[in-house]
């Protein structure tokens, strides 16, 4: 703010970045998020470009450092570099934000600036990381039905526009004008609760029947970096789930499940290519009496030395026919840019050998009575990939993931956190299969219809409705995000006017 020194706004911005940090799982205080925003607006505001710009990194550093602690499993230097690196994004938000400020209702601005730089870090470099996005500190509060109508881009920018409405009613009061004070404070807070308003699930009239289904969480012999390292025990561990399961269905302990849904990487043994993989994945099968969804490691077609990461429809006595691959796989962790380089003077990469490559067709499945829409792990994430499966056919979503590298670390509860947001932007049930945990289910309306606990074997028996209207989410595709990213590059480039020329402030 006016007169603050570089040491003060740093100061003030690491304050924002931690308290929007802490609105994140595995902390959850949600209703830190738009004050954080306020904190980091009025440490950017109308800031010289330098100021901003080196305010705006410490902030990020604090907000990442908080949100991606669970890539420290990967070792300390990880969690520095990627922190470092993606705080850089902060540069622009920082940026964008002290320029917004110079022009009038400049809260609209901030909230356009939000919605901009998370456009634009959600999809480059290599595909984009849209991870830590503001919307996915709002799981289950009166901003989350907005994501049925505006997208995930309008809760982001719902949540920041109140928090910089907050900021103004702290500079109106410090300025002593009274008047407006409580006409901006009623605004944000009909702003904050508007969204109670929005009837869920918003696809309810186009309702398709229910399914019984069956999550299988097989676990793993160890967890961190190794946890994958038994690729044989982790299979046999989905089997013995699921035959556990078969003789308890026998017994009237359980439901009949129509379909059973095993996480990502549950066979790394290829079953097209190992025998011993493909009998107990049929044995499996056959005892359960429904199809599986198996997420497996194979080659990529006839090159043996790419692989594809996917989710294969296996059925009792016919063994595997559908299947989805992976669109994007993770950069550095299923695959290495420039790997001839980084690979010279990284070893870690070793543990890479091989490169994963994307599919290109959405993850859409007939798995027994259900018609799903397959994601896998991080993609939960990305809007295009989960888009185009509910638009594709899916009447639910589906997760497959393998959190066990990250159990315990909060991560796992803050891909749930996204999974239970995408359930309300999309008017679909969302089972999410975990080797180690979080395995769910969630409700067209984002609420809980079972969990299971990390690294608990078993299984979730559960009913999912399904649903085939589109939300209005859905319809509407990008055009919510463009128009709010939109308002943030009006806002940027008239703030940057208003303050060379010193109109409209």
């Amino acid at each position: 703010m006016k007169g603050l020194t570089l040491f003060g706004r740093s100061l003030i911005s690491i304050l924002g970045g931690v308290l929007l940090g802490l609105a994140f799982p595995p902390f959850g205080w949600f209703f830190l998020a738009p004050l954080g925003i306020a904190v980091l607006t009025a440490a950017w505001w109308r800031a010289p470009i330098g100021h901003a710009l080196l305010a705006g990194y410490f902030g990020g550093l604090a907000f990442n450092g908080i949100l991606l602690l669970w890539i420290r499993v990967l070792g300390w230097d990880a969690w520095i570099v990627l922190v470092a690196v993606w705080s850089l994004w902060w540069l622009l938000l920082a940026a964008g934000s002290a320029a917004a400020t110079w022009w009038q209702w400049w809260p609209v601005g901030i909230a356009g600036i939000w919605v901009l730089v998370e456009a634009v870090r959600g999809r480059f470099p290599f595909g984009g990381f849209p991870w830590g996005r503001v919307a996915f500190s709002q799981p289950d509060t009166t901003f989350t039905p907005w994501a049925s109508i505006t997208g995930s881009a309008g809760v982001t920018a719902l949540v920041a526009l109140v928090g910089a409405l907050l900021l103004l009613v702290a500079r109106l009061v410090t300025e002593r004008r009274w008047l407006p004070v409580g006409g901006v404070a009623v605004l944000a807070a009909l702003i904050t609760v508007s969204g109670a308003a929005i009837t869920l699930p918003a696809a309810g009239q186009g309702a398709a029947p229910t399914v019984q289904l069956a999550v299988i969480q097989g676990s793993v012999p160890r967890t961190g970096l190794d946890a994958m390292a038994q690729q044989r025990a982790v299979l046999n561990n989905h089997v013995t789930q699921t035959l556990t399961l078969a003789a308890q269905v026998a017994a009237g302990q359980a439901p009949q499940p129509a379909a059973v849904i095993w996480p990502e990487n549950s066979s790394d043994v290829d079953p097209y290519i190992d025998l011993d993989a493909r009998a107990s994945i049929d044995a499996a099968a056959a005892a359960i009496k429904a199809p599986i969804l198996v997420g497996a490691v194979i080659a990529a077609g006839n090159d043996p030395n790419r692989l594809w990461n996917v989710g294969i429809v296996w059925e009792p006595g016919t063994g595997p026919t559908d299947m989805y691959i992976k669109r994007h796989p993770v950069p550095f962790g299923e695959y290495v840019p420039a790997r001839s380089i980084l690979t010279a003077v990284i070893s870690r990469f070793d543990r890479v050998p091989k490169d994963f490559v994307g599919g290109d067709e959405a993850g859409v499945l007939q798995l027994g009575p259900a018609r799903i829409g397959d994601v896998i792990c991080f993609e939960i994430a990305y809007d295009a990939v989960v888009r185009d499966a509910t638009i594709g056919g899916a009447q639910m979503l589906v997760v497959q993931t393998n959190n066990a590298t990250y159990a315990g670390t909060g991560q796992p509860e803050q891909q749930l956190a996204i999974s239970r947001l995408r359930a309300v932007e999309h008017g679909r049930s969302v089972v999410v299969a975990a080797t180690s945990g979080i395995s769910a289910a969630v409700a067209p309306d984002g609420l809980m219809l079972g969990q299971l606990p990390e690294m608990l074997p078993g299984s979730l028996s559960v009913v999912v409705p399904q649903r085939e209207q589109l939300t209005i989410a859905d319809q509407v595709g990008w055009l919510p995000e463009i128009a709010l990213a939109m308002l943030g590059v009006l806002w940027w480039a008239m703030g940057v006017v208003s303050r060379r020329t010193g109109t409209n402030v």
